[in-house]
């Protein structure tokens, strides 16, 4: 790894954002909650799928942490085995899907090639993989499966993503053109 600081501040981005993602969602959208972890929408989901795109690996390891935090002292405090798998689906169903997106989609380090139909593509798929493998999760730890969960899970992860993802395009709308230092013009 040639850069550890850059590696190390790209987990920490990635942990601030998400949790900054779960307080705002809890003060915008918190009456929407189905059940505990189980919300219409949900904004860190778009966290968890804009930071593996942007950080890779490092965006993976600071998804895990900050889901685990999450889980264990906010949404699950008194079920270490519930909010390890919570943590470990948060991690694994986003990067999975930025992995899917690099070898199927032929998405670039740059995301140059990333466009609207394949974002939307890839949001579909990571808030259907994140739903089904938390309803997995669930029925390995003898809680049953719960298709109203899961078609819940899935609406308010797609939700929350599609907002996320747009609110990024449109601060980047709003930032300043870099000027090109070999503009002519």
């Amino acid at each position: 790894m040639k850069n550890i600081g850059l590696y190390c501040a790209m987990v920490m981005t990635t942990i601030v954002f998400f949790v900054a993602m779960v307080v705002l969602n809890e003060l915008i959208f918190g009456s929407l909650e189905f059940v505990p972890g189980v919300n219409w929408i949900y904004l860190p989901a778009g966290a968890r799928l804009l930071c593996t795109l942007l950080f890779a690996g490092a965006g993976g390891v600071g998804l895990l942490i900050a889901s685990w935090l999450v889980c264990f002292f906010y949404i699950f405090p008194n079920d270490l085995v519930r909010s390890s798998w919570g943590a470990v689906v948060a991690a694994v169903a986003p990067y999975g899907m930025y992995r899917l997106a690099r070898r199927w989609m032929g998405l670039g380090q740059a995301l140059n090639n990333l466009t609207a139909s394949r974002l939307l593509v890839l949001s579909v798929l990571y808030a259907l993989a994140n739903a089904v493998l938390h309803q997995i999760g669930c029925w390995l730890m003898g809680r049953g499966l719960h298709p109203d969960r899961l078609l819940i899970l899935l609406v308010g992860d797609l939700l929350g993503t599609l907002i996320v993802l747009y609110g990024a395009k449109l601060v980047l709308q709003l930032l300043p053109a870099r000027s090109n230092p070999y503009d002519l013009q």
